[in-house]
């Protein structure tokens, strides 16, 4: 269904194009106003997907109304008595530029086309949405699978239950590797290249032969001398990025 505002000042013009849109299928005038001031009250208030404007009104221009448009904006369909705004009308991403006095069916060929644009720009809204939805729960999986993995260390004579969720990073020691908590670090007996085996690849990223780092403490990289890249965490630690592994951080962090 298209919800359509009708902007025009002059009430015999509001009324044809009344006329016209009741001979459409599927849509629904949903206000209309006479000026600018009014027309932007009526939008926030509507949240109309199709703009029948007029040119030339009191307290501004069509053109001005479109430039305070902000977030989704409607589908525009200029209706005006002026031919030479049809270029800058365009240029504005209008649907369609109608003449008056308005014929009927030149106004039905118009919001059918603006019915195109508005089902491609909710389906596009939709996908938007859904990736957002799809984001989130990833990145709550992916907290869940950290809180429930976890490493048992034994250290002095005493045994440690290390969450995967707490290690900030992981660093070889030949046949050993050090988990790194925000608190302390800890001796494991394991090789860095078994753990990454069992490590879930959406939480933690290899970057370095002899290190691995959790993809949410990651701050930011930075370039050192001879183009070396660091890898800078939250906590401030600096981890050296081996070259072999660059390519793959970029394409792995850009999934994200």
């Amino acid at each position: 269904m298209i919800r359509a505002l009708i902007l025009d000042d002059e009430p015999l013009a509001r009324r044809r194009i009344r006329r016209a849109l009741a001979t459409v299928d599927r849509i629904a005038v949903v206000g209309e106003a006479g000026n600018i001031r009014e027309g932007r009250a009526l939008i926030a208030e509507h949240a109309p997907n199709l703009l029948l404007l007029d040119v030339q009104m009191p307290n501004g221009s069509g053109f001005d109304l479109l430039a305070e448009l902000e977030g989704s904006a409607p589908a525009i369909v200029f209706v005006t008595a002026f031919d030479q705004y049809a270029i800058a009308a365009f240029e504005a991403h209008a649907v369609d530029y109608v003449l008056k006095p308005v014929a009927f069916d030149r106004l039905a060929l118009a919001v059918e086309r603006a019915r195109g644009v508005i089902a491609r720009q909710e389906q596009e809204q939709q996908l938007t949405e859904l990736r957002t939805v799809v984001a989130a729960l990833r990145g709550e999986l992916r907290e869940r699978a950290d809180a429930d993995a976890c490493f048992w260390v034994t250290s002095r004579g005493e045994t440690f239950r290390v969450p995967a969720i707490d290690i900030v990073w992981i660093q070889a020691e030949r046949d050993y590797v050090r988990l790194h908590t925000g608190q302390r670090s800890f001796l494991y007996h394991e090789s860095l290249a078994a753990m990454t085996e069992r490590l879930d690849p959406a939480s933690f990223i290899r970057v370095h032969r002899s290190a691995v780092i959790h993809r949410r403490r990651l701050h930011s990289f930075r370039r050192g001398p001879f183009a070396s890249l660091t890898a800078v965490l939250d906590d401030g630690t600096e981890v050296r990025v081996g070259r072999t592994y660059e390519r793959v951080i970029r394409s792995a962090l850009r999934e994200d």
